[in-house]
C-alpha cells in the first residue's frame, strides 16, 4: 500500500463548527481513503502535497441533477437523440466536478443515460466526473409535470407504478424520481397540482425500498407536498409551500428536504424576455412565499440536503456554490449550516454517509482547495480556479 500525504492547509472537515491550521491528512492510494489525519508535522508518506496554506474542505453532496438537460435551451432538450443526451451528460459532469462537486443524486434523466454512464465510471471510463447515483427515467402522471420525450414512465394507477419502479430498478435506478404535483417549467399545470397519487407514490416506494433504494418526489406546492409525505418519500424537492403542520411530520418521519433554491431565483433574474412569461410568473409569483416556508422549516428543524436542479433555465451545472450562497441569504443562515446541509445531510439521505460526506478517517478524500475561508465567507466556495480531488486524485 502506499500512501501520499498533503500537508501545509487550513482544514474545514465539513463535521466540526472551526478551522484547523496546520493540517494534514494521509490517503491509501489504492482506496483513495483518508487514513490518517492531525496537524502540525505529517508522517512519512510515499508522496507528498503541499497545498500552500490554502483552505481544504469536502467536495459538495449534490443530490438533484438532471445531467442530460441544457439549461441554454429553455426545454431540456426534449428532443435530443440518445447520442446527443449522453454528450450532453458527460460535459455537465465534468463542469460539476470542476465546480467542486464530487457526488451526484440524479433527479431524472432522459433514456436512462445516467445509469448506462455510471456502468463506464465504474469502468473507469469517464474521465473528470463525480460519482453518481443515477435515477434513470422519473415517474410521472400522463399529462403530468415530466411528461417529455423519453424522460419519464408514465404511470395512472398503483399497478402501473408498481411494474414501472420494478423496471427502473431493473435497469439499475438506485434512486426513484416520482412527480406528485405540476411546476414551474410546465405549460398548463400549477405547483398546487397534484399529481402522483398518495397510494400510486406509496406503492413504487415501497417497491423502492424493497430494494433498500431512496426516493424523492418533486413536490412544490399543496396538497402534493402532503400526498408525498404521507406516502413515505425519503425526501421533498423544492418543497416551496411546505407549511409549519407537514414540516413537523417531515420531523417525524426524517424527511429529508432539497429547497433549490437557484431553480426558482434563476428564472424571473434572468429569464425574462426571453421564457415564455407564464413561467417567469409562476417563479416569480412563488419566490417570496417559498423562501418564507422554507426559512420556517429550517428554524424548525427539517434537515435540507444540497440541491441545484441543475439543468433547468439559466440554472447550469456549475451552480452549486451559488445555491449555498442563496440558502445563507433567502433562508438566513450560516455558511456552516449550509455546508452541513451538503456533507452531513446529503450524505445521509443517500445513505453514504460511512465513506462520503466529511474528511475523516476511513472516508474517500473528496475535496476542493480553496484561497480563502469558505467558513469567514460562503462565496470562498465561488472560486473558479480552484484544485479538486476525487478519491484523492487531483481531477482539476
Amino acid at each position: 500500500m502506499t500512501q501520499t500525504a498533503f500537508f501545509n492547509f487550513t482544514l474545514f472537515d465539513g463535521k466540526t463548527d472551526q478551522n484547523e491550521s496546520d493540517a494534514w491528512f494521509t490517503t491509501n492510494d489504492q482506496t483513495g481513503k483518508i487514513v490518517n489525519r492531525g496537524t502540525g508535522t505529517a508522517p512519512k508518506a510515499d508522496h507528498w502535497i503541499d497545498l500552500q496554506g490554502q483552505y481544504v474542505m469536502p467536495g459538495f453532496i449534490n443530490v438533484h441533477t438532471h445531467i442530460t438537460s441544457d439549461p441554454n435551451t429553455f426545454d431540456g432538450n426534449s428532443g435530443d437523440s440518445e447520442t446527443e443526451a449522453a454528450v450532453t451528460a458527460y460535459k455537465n459532469l465534468q463542469t460539476m466536478l470542476k465546480s467542486g462537486v464530487t457526488y451526484i443524486r440524479e433527479c431524472g434523466t432522459s433514456y436512462d443515460v445516467d445509469i448506462k454512464l455510471n456502468r463506464l465510471k465504474k469502468k473507469g471510463l469517464l474521465d473528470h466526473t463525480p460519482t453518481m447515483m443515477p435515477s434513470g427515467r422519473a415517474f410521472s402522471m400522463t399529462g403530468g409535470h415530466g411528461d417529455g420525450p423519453h424522460f419519464s414512465f408514465l404511470v395512472d394507477s398503483p399497478d402501473e407504478m408498481r411494474k414501472a419502479v420494478r423496471q427502473g430498478l431493473k435497469n439499475g435506478a438506485e434512486n426513484i424520481k416520482m412527480m406528485a404535483t405540476g411546476g414551474v417549467m410546465t405549460p398548463g399545470d400549477f405547483m398546487a397540482d397534484p399529481q402522483l397519487s398518495t397510494i400510486e407514490m406509496k406503492t413504487g416506494i415501497d417497491e423502492a425500498h424493497h430494494k433498500g433504494k431512496i426516493v424523492a418526489a418533486h413536490a412544490e406546492g399543496n396538497p402534493g407536498i402532503q400526498n408525498a409525505i404521507d406516502a413515505g418519500v425519503d425526501s421533498i424537492e423544492h418543497g416551496f409551500y411546505v407549511n409549519e403542520q407537514e414540516a413537523q411530520q417531515m420531523i417525524k418521519q426524517g424527511t429529508y428536504l432539497t429547497p433549490t433554491i437557484i431553480a426558482l431565483w434563476a428564472i424571473p433574474e434572468y429569464g425574462r424576455g426571453t421564457l415564455p412569461a407564464w413561467e417567469v410568473k409562476k417563479a416569480d409569483d412563488a419566490a417570496e412565499d417559498a423562501y418564507r416556508n422554507l426559512s420556517r422549516a429550517f428554524k424548525l428543524g427539517v434537515k435540507f440536503t444540497c440541491g441545484t436542479d441543475a439543468g433547468t433555465p439559466y440554472n447550469g451545472f456549475d451552480t452549486t456554490p451559488k445555491e449555498l450562497e442563496l440558502m445563507t441569504e433567502k433562508l438566513s443562515i450560516t455558511p456552516l449550516q449550509a455546508y452541513k446541509c451538503s456533507s452531513i445531510n446529503s450524505a445521509s439521505l443517500c445513505h453514504i454517509e460511512d465513506e462520503y460526506g466529511t474528511l475523516e478517517i476511513g472516508k474517500f478524500a473528496d475535496f476542493q482547495v480553496l484561497k480563502n475561508d469558505p467558513l469567514a465567507d460562503v462565496k470562498a466556495c465561488q472560486q473558479s480556479d480552484k484544485q479538486v480531488y476525487l478519491h484523492g486524485k487531483r481531477e482539476f
